[in-house]
């Protein structure tokens, strides 16, 4: 039986075509952002866990997402849409690479892992003001 963790994150194909490392990259992430999440006292009602799914897109995919999503609740920044769901207890946020760090990432593969951690714990934070929780 596979236990589903609070915060999961899945990574465009386009993207995951393009940048190999990227899904073992966001598998670590998954694991370190569930482990400080947990740490800092999101999950204390056990019958009230959040539950935040991350959808790591291209520039192309995240405008198209932002044109088309019924359910966009707020955009917390020019590559982040955070769209609620089901009583408040699921969250999706949409985290755009963008164009400029897609040029980036093209020249220096090898920045990948940190942008999209620094990405993802800005993320999370903006969601803890948003939430009243702990920041990470």
């Amino acid at each position: 039986m596979e236990t589903q963790l609070p915060i999961s994150i899945k990574v465009n194909s386009l993207l995951t075509e393009k940048f190999t490392t990227l899904n073992s990259i966001a598998n670590r992430l998954e694991s370190q952002l569930n482990f400080q999440t947990m740490t800092a006292g999101w999950y204390g009602d056990e019958e009230n866990i959040l539950s935040l799914y991350f959808s790591i897109e291209t520039a192309e995919s995240f405008r198209e997402i932002s044109s088309n999503y019924p359910a966009i609740k707020d955009e917390l920044a020019d590559d982040v849409l955070y769209a609620t769901e089901q009583n408040n207890q699921f969250q999706t946020c949409f985290v755009a690479i963008t164009e400029i760090e897609h040029h980036l990432l093209d020249e220096h593969p090898k920045l990948m892992a940190g942008l999209l951690e620094k990405k993802l714990y800005k993320v999370l934070n903006m969601i803890a003001k948003k939430l009243k929780f702990n920041e990470l």
